[in-house]
């Protein structure tokens, strides 16, 4: 696609916002930015990140697609008050990382959990007859208890996971595996021990990733205008949004529990407290 405004994008910043869970909506929303940020040839992206990070196969696309277009474009991660997990992962696709000193971050690792119902459906009398072609068809089934050959096989799932975590981390910031290893425990910690670790590259807020952004291209950081690349929501959904702007905290709620919903039983790059 050609657009008819290049100059005027070149002499601006591009700035892409992911908050919350990471999951197939933030994907297909990021995606779309980022080739709109490759398709007007602005110079720099301001990556905002503040998410406890989500499911494994979004953030390592939203990832990929941040990696093929660094050659392009130069790329600021600027991590919020929370880019834990999955965010950190997204924030890999950014040449230069920038934190609070206060910003929570790491938990660098993989989670998978299920529901046992079992005793619960017992006591109402409920039980369920399974036909299936092999014997791992319903694993993590919630109606009984995990096998121990479910549990290595899951467990083995989640290693795997675990290694292309490390070995992304290691990569992206010229690190050791095993240097990686000693603090991707899932622990968390702050952006002044991320700056430490060498998970980031400097401690300042979103404003210093900015002006870090437009120096990084030859741009004045008094003059450069930020353009933001936000999903335009349906007119429905702006109405019904801005009718519950009084609960946020309900609103935020529904998500989580949707996000529950959908993602139980997947492998999760997500801090959980």
């Amino acid at each position: 696609m050609v657009w008819p405004f290049k100059p005027r994008f070149q002499k601006q910043i591009a700035r892409i916002e992911i908050t919350g869970a990471i999951a197939s909506a933030t994907r297909k929303r990021v995606l779309e930015a980022l080739k709109t940020v490759e398709e007007r040839k602005f110079p720099a992206l301001l990556l905002r990140i503040d998410s406890p990070g989500g499911t494994v196969g979004d953030s390592q696309e939203i990832y990929s697609a941040l990696k093929r277009l660094r050659s392009k474009v130069k790329i600021v991660a600027s991590f919020g008050n929370i880019s834990a997990s999955g965010g950190v992962y997204i924030g890999m696709g950014a040449e230069h990382i920038m934190a609070n000193p206060g910003t929570i971050t790491g938990s660098i690792g993989v989670i998978l959990r299920g529901n046992n119902l079992e005793r619960l459906l017992q006591k109402i009398g409920v039980s369920f007859k399974v036909i299936k072609s092999g014997p791992y068809k319903d694993i993590l089934a919630f109606d009984r208890e995990l096998t121990e050959p479910e549990q290595n096989i899951l467990q083995e799932l989640i290693d795997i996971s675990y290694q292309q975590f490390v070995q992304t981390v290691a990569d992206a910031r010229s690190l050791g595996v095993e240097t990686v290893r000693s603090f991707a425990d899932g622990r968390i910690f702050t952006g002044q021990q991320a700056l430490e670790l060498g998970v980031i590259d400097r401690l300042g807020t979103e404003e210093d990733a900015r002006r870090w952004a437009c120096e990084l291209v030859n741009l004045d950081p008094e003059k450069t205008p930020v353009y933001t690349l936000e999903e335009r929501k349906p007119l429905f959904n702006r109405l019904v949004q801005g009718s519950i702007q009084a609960s946020p905290a309900l609103s935020a709620g529904i998500d989580w529990v949707e996000f529950e919903m959908k993602t139980s039983g997947l492998p999760l790059w997500l801090y959980r407290p």
